[in-house]
C-alpha cells in the first residue's frame, strides 16, 4: 500500500461509508419537508407551553369579595292597571297580535270608514256602560293633551323608562301638557270616540315604546283581569 503524502488526512472506509449515507439521505424528497415539519411542532409545542403558562398566572383565584352588586330590575314591571279595581271597569277589545290565532285577530279588528283597523291597544268598559275613573299606570310626565277628531280627548304620558302610555276616548281630562302625575292618579274619565262607536263609553290604553311603535299592554299590565 502506498504510504499518505504528510499533511494529508486518513479517511477510513467506514467514514466514506458514513459520508455516502448522509448524501443519499439529503438528496431524498422526503427528507427536508420532514425537518421542516418536526421543526414546526417543536416551535408550536414551545408556544404552546408558554401560553398555558401565562394562563394560568392569569387565572389565579380571586379571594371573594364582600360587597354585593344590585341587581336591576326590569323596566315597566311596577305599572297597574289604568283603571281602579273597584270601577268595575274590565278588559273588552285586546291587541291585535299578528302570531296569534286567526279567531283572537278577528276579534281585534277595528270596523271604521267601512275598513277593519288592527286595534293597537286595549279597550276597557263596564258592563253597564257607565263612566269610570281613568288613572295614570305608572309615574311620568304628561307630554300631549288633545282633543282628536277620531280618536276622542287623548292624554299620552312619558315614563322615565323610556315607555309611553296612551289613553283615548277620555271625558272630563284633569292632567294638562307638562304636568308630571303619579301612578294611580285618575288624569280622567271614559268616555266615547269616533274611531269606536259601536263600543260606547270605554277607555283605549296603548303602551308605546321609544320609536312610537304600539306593543301588546298585556306584557307589561299585571295580570288581574
Amino acid at each position: 500500500m502506498k504510504p499518505e503524502e504528510p499533511g494529508k488526512q486518513t479517511v477510513s472506509l467506514d467514514q466514506v461509508k458514513r459520508r455516502m449515507k448522509w448524501k443519499k439521505l439529503l438528496s431524498t424528497k422526503w427528507f427536508l419537508p420532514a425537518v421542516y415539519v418536526a421543526t414546526a411542532g417543536v416551535v408550536l409545542l414551545i408556544a404552546w407551553w408558554m401560553q398555558n403558562d401565562e394562563t394560568r398566572e392569569v387565572s389565579k383565584p380571586v379571594p371573594p369579595s364582600d360587597t354585593v352588586l344590585p341587581v336591576e330590575e326590569p323596566a315597566g314591571d311596577d305599572m297597574i292597571l289604568p283603571v281602579a279595581e273597584k270601577s268595575g271597569a274590565v278588559p273588552k277589545m285586546g291587541f291585535y297580535d299578528e302570531a296569534d290565532s286567526a279567531k283572537n285577530k278577528e276579534a281585534s279588528l277595528v270596523k271604521y270608514a267601512n275598513t277593519y283597523w288592527p286595534h293597537s291597544g286595549m279597550d276597557f268598559a263596564r258592563k253597564d256602560g257607565k263612566s269610570f275613573d281613568v288613572l295614570a299606570a305608572l309615574d311620568g310626565k304628561v307630554v300631549r293633551v288633545e282633543e282628536h277628531p277620531v280618536v276622542g280627548h287623548q292624554v299620552e304620558i312619558e315614563h322615565e323608562n323610556g315607555l309611553i302610555t296612551v289613553y283615548q276616548s277620555l271625558d272630563d281630562v284633569k292632567v294638562s301638557k307638562g304636568q308630571k302625575v303619579k301612578k294611580g292618579e285618575v288624569i280622567a274619565r271614559a268616555g266615547k270616540n269616533n274611531f269606536e262607536k259601536d263600543a260606547g263609553i270605554h277607555l283605549h290604553f296603548e303602551v308605546r315604546g321609544k320609536n312610537q311603535q304600539a306593543m301588546n299592554p298585556g306584557q307589561y299590565l299585571p295580570d288581574k283581569h
